[in-house]
């Protein structure tokens, strides 16, 4: 047996992160055939586990997704574990050792909160130059924040790999402290510690139109405690104090937004090394600061580092520009080696396109998104040290590259979190398109979901959030990035009544009353309740649900009380909402308004969210919540129908999303289920299959047809290349996922500069369809974290074949479907060691089906068979009931043509005047070769023109 990947609250091998609670988990992986008789674990202090503290003993129901071993934890303290595993001859296989560390815990800050005692004209340096004696060390931490932003010098040396520490957190509510093994770095004799320190998010420039100065303070400040202990026991401490020193660094300004100004001629040389005889006149004694250290509290932030490289190409442009070309729309920063003449200045701007092949970057808004590095002669390595960008293009100002390299490098800045998914399907645009969505993940999961990494503005917005969490958590292990960033929005919500901010953290300039600065709104401040549930299904980890249960539940309790402000109709029709945002049917075209019923959105997402919370109630075994609000969801259902319902079924308001919503959340009463999914099926066709949704539809539009009979129009939109689609985006070049379906022009003209990412993620939550309906991976809710499990794809001949795995946190899923040449369907399956699938293969008999081994127990359903397996590798093939392939020809219906991207692509160029054509659109259920004798569609329907549609639909033959 093998037993891997063993994490301590969701992270390998941590040290110094808030430990509230010890959650440990694990991965067995055997031989299929192989049976677990038990699982062990110890913990002890030390790597030969002579110091046991903890024993399990050997368990045949320990929980490999989160085991909690009662354990009190002292402060500053490493604890090593590992995991012993028995098969049933009685065998044992032994995990490698991993280990967790302790910080501060509750122990008493010796260190002060210290800060410059003036305003500094420049980004700061810090230090304190000290002596250690010369006996061995055991052991040496530094526990430490500065903020704004800081980076952490031990003898000349950066400390650590990762970057923009501490991160982006609500800092009104708590800062994060950092604990770093530095037990290499000390030397006996002279030492010197050093903080390099900027802006960042706490003091910079930061918010919504424009931004804002100061939003959390106005002066830097750090506090630091250096914890030595010596092989002998003893222990010293270097601790921050107004003995410390500063000085104005070669930093002359640093901003989020507007990037950086680097000086090499104000670097203080040797400032972070230890000397005797220094003696310069800049540095001046730091003061104590007046903030306390109650609200310092170990870390949650994922650790942000560099995770991938790229070397540009050089494009000069028709306006006679230096353009670097990175080929990847990413998030992080540019480096390159300056060895060019005293005074020289080197100056670098980011775009995410070109327009008419020159640069551009007038969609970043008021953000400079600049680095300006001014030589002192002296070779360097330069890099930006407190911002980050958003881009693809980099304009080069001050050296003449074709006479010089200066090796340009672009770097890739990230939440380290690791990557789980992995899809390929026969459409290499679709293929991109996965790709585009990994991307968009990675250029906003920065310490917080971000909506966008360029502009003014990379905040967290909610909404973005909630609807891209599963599609995150296919992509990546997202449990301890989601963790810190439901403890801000519930540092939030306690400020707010149980309300949710839009952004989070919340900024909170004075006397602003912006929409940025709201709570309370459908879709964004459900994100309360949906990611919570989303990690709970996903990882399995009850513990984690139990923490966020009080989130959810006030969430709730702020709608009940809103309703019952509005006369406890049980709808909410109170307060701003932003509805169906972006999409493309609203009344007003330069409104980010849709068209749906703002009040329907409300009141389906407090249906929604009810509904999560009686079944996390229900998980918890909290009955008397789970009934209570059980009967709320069924009152909010009852209200939703009673008011948006017509007594025969017609749904009041008859928006894309509005159908959507309905049919994703089971909102459609028995006796009209099938009136209404026609109709949804009739708004699909009326649109050419193309989707007018915005953030609130579109993450649900291919999973609600899908799920309801209407699988070839789901994939009819996935695979729609023209505007509005998500493929129109990859034929024009993108390679991330844009806020706007035109976010660029056919013509590659940007379509405006207000509100106008090239890289958004939120489209990109298309990806939980390709995962949950084309490879049919879905977590079962009941026996979350992938215990128990479904495998049901839905192929179509639109696409021909997918494969595809998710690296759950039970083990390898793997799912894999082709539609042969004669029309068979081929399918294969990976069901990992210790878990339960079932299986749900489409149009196949039971006797058919028993013609296979493993499908020998297979049980009939209306148009498919279903097989509960234990752990294998699972392969058939088959012919499906009815035909993948069928002939395309103009005698098929119109309705039954337009269900087919590609025929739809042949109708739609040979005849454009067909496209949302009211008049045709009326002969749906006619063969289209009738249509040459039909009234006014004869016009531009000849006997030639069927001709030459049919000798187009080789595509299907």
């Amino acid at each position: 047996m093998n037993i891997y990947n063993l994490k301590t609250n969701y992270l390998m091998n941590p040290i110094g992160f808030l430990m509230d609670t010890v959650a440990l988990s694990w991965i067995i992986e055997a031989p299929f055939e192989e049976e677990l008789q038990g699982t062990r674990v110890l913990i002890a202090l030390d790597e030969n586990f002579e110091e046991v503290i903890h024993d399990s003993g050997m368990q045949a129901d320990l929980d490999p997704l989160c085991y909690q071993p009662e354990i009190k934890l002292q402060p500053r303290t490493r604890y090593f574990w590992k995991v012993i595993a028995k098969n049933a001859d009685g065998d044992e296989s032994s995990s490698e050792i991993h280990y967790f560390e302790t910080a501060k815990e509750e122990e008493l800050w010796t260190g002060k909160w210290i800060e410059p005692a003036r305003q500094l004209q420049r980004m700061p340096l810090a230090r304190k130059l000290f002596r250690l004696p010369a006996k061995p060390i055991r052991k040496a931490r530094v526990y430490a924040t500065g903020l704004g932003i800081y980076e952490l010098y031990l003898n000349g040396e950066k400390i650590g790999d990762e970057y923009l520490a501490p991160g982006f957190h609500s800092y009104d509510f708590w800062q994060q402290y950092q604990t770093y093994d530095v037990t290499e770095a000390l030397q006996a004799g002279g030492n010197a510690i050093g903080f390099m320190l900027g802006d960042g998010w706490f003091k910079g420039r930061f918010g919504f139109d424009g931004g804002y100065e100061d939003l959390y303070g106005d002066q830097f400040r750090l506090i630091a405690e250096c914890i030595v202990t010596y092989e002998d026991g003893t222990e010293e401490i270097i601790a921050s104090d107004d003995t410390w020193e500063v000085a104005e660094g070669p930093l002359v300004s640093s901003s989020i937004y507007d990037g950086e100004v680097y000086d090499a001629n104000l670097e203080i040389d040797g400032w972070n090394k230890y000397s005797e005889s220094d003696s310069a006149v800049c540095w001046e004694r730091m003061q104590l600061s007046d903030t306390d250290t109650e609200e310092l509290q170990a870390r949650l932030s994922v650790p942000v580092k560099i995770v991938d490289a790229f070397v540009p190409e050089l494009i000069i442009t028709p306006a006679g520009e230096q353009v670097l070309d990175f080929k990847q729309n990413m998030t992080g920063w540019i480096t390159f080696s300056a060895d060019v003449p005293d005074g020289t200045v080197i100056t670098y701007e980011v775009g995410e396109v070109l327009q008419e092949d020159n640069f551009y970057r007038d969609n970043l808004r008021t953000a400079e998104a600049k680095f300006t590095y001014i030589s002192n002669g002296k070779a360097a390595e330069v890099r930006p040290y407190f911002t980050f960008y958003g881009f693809r293009y980099a304009k080069i100002t001050g050296v003449d590259l074709l006479e010089q390299d200066l090796g340009f490098k672009g770097y890739v800045l990230q939440s380290e979190l690791e990557e789980t998914s992995g899809m390929i399907t026969a459409n290499p645009d679709v293929n991109q398109l996965l790709k585009n969505a990994l991307w968009g993940q990675k250029g906003n999961f920065l310490d917080v979901p971000t909506d966008c990494p360029q502009r003014d503005e990379r905040m967290g917005w909610t909404g973005d959030a909630q609807i891209f969490a599963r599609t995150a958590s296919y992509n990546m292990y997202t449990p301890a990035f989601y963790k810190k960033f439901m403890h801000d929005l519930r540092l939030e919500q306690k400020a707010l009544n149980g309300s949710v901010p839009f952004v989070v953290p919340q900024i909170k300039p004075e006397g602003d009353a912006g929409f940025v600065t709201g709570s309370g709104a459908a879709a964004w401040s459900d994100a309360a309740t949906v990611i919570p549930w989303v990690l709970y299904e996903q990882y399995g980890d009850r513990s984690l649900l139990k923490e966020h249960y009080p989130t959810m539940k006030d969430w709730v309790d702020y709608i009940v009380r809103e309703d019952t402000k509005s006369g406890d109709k049980r709808l909410w029709t109170s307060g701003f909402q932003f509805g169906d945002w972006l999409a493309l049917d609203g009344d007003n075209p330069h409104s980010p308004m849709g068209g749906t019923d703002t009040a329907l959105v409300a009141s389906v997402y407090y249906y929604h969210s009810a509904s999560l919370l009686a079944r996390a109630a229900e998980v918890l075994g909290n009955t008397h919540d789970a009934l209570a609000y059980t009967q709320l969801a069924l009152e909010v259902k009852q209200a939703i129908q009673n008011e948006y319902l017509t007594t025969t079924g017609r749904l009041a308001v008859t928006t894309q999303t509005a159908y959507i919503l309905f049919h994703y959340f089971d909102l459609c009463p028995e006796p009209f289920k099938e009136r209404m999914t026609k109709d949804f099926y009739d708004k699909v066709i009326s649109s050419g299959v193309h989707l007018q949704t915005g953030f609130v539809g579109t993450p649900y539009f291919a999973e609600a047809l899908s799920k309801n009979g209407m699988n070839e129009l789901a994939y009819g939109l996935l695979l729609n290349e023209d505007y509005p689609s998500w493929l129109f985006a990859v034929k024009m070049g993108a390679t991330t996922i844009w806020e706007r379906w035109n976010s660029i022009l056919p013509d590659g003209k940007i379509s405006g500069t207000d509100m106008n990412s090239l890289n958004h993620y939120a489209y990109g939550s298309i990806v939980e369809w390709l995962y949950r309906c084309v490879l049919g991976i879905q977590a079962d809710s009941s026996q979350p974290g992938y215990k128990h499990f479904f495998l049901a794809p839905q192929p179509s001949a639109q696409l021909g074949k997918a494969e595809g795995y998710y690296q759950s946190v039970s083990g390898r899923i793997e799912s894999a479907w082709e539609i042969l040449a004669d029309g068979q369907l081929d399918f294969a399956f990976r069901v990992p060691f210790g878990t339960i699938a079932t299986i749900t293969l489409p149009d196949l008999t039971l006797e058919e089906a028993q013609k296979t081994e493993w499908l020998q127990s297979a049980v009939a359903l209306e148009d498919s068979a279903k097989v509960t397996v234990k752990a294998g590798e699972y392969r058939v093939t088959y012919m499906p009931t009815r035909n993948y392939c069928p002939e395309v020809t103009t005698e098929m219906s119109y309705r039954e043509l337009l269900e087919y991207t590609p025929a739809r692509k042949v109708i739609f160029e040979q005849l454009p005047m067909m496209r949302n054509n009211d008049v045709a659109l009326q002969y749906l259920d006619k063969p289209m070769e009738n249509f040459k004798d039909l009234p006014i569609v004869s016009n531009f329907v000849s006997e030639q023109v069927l001709e030459q549609m049919n000798a187009s639909f080789t595509w299907w033959r």
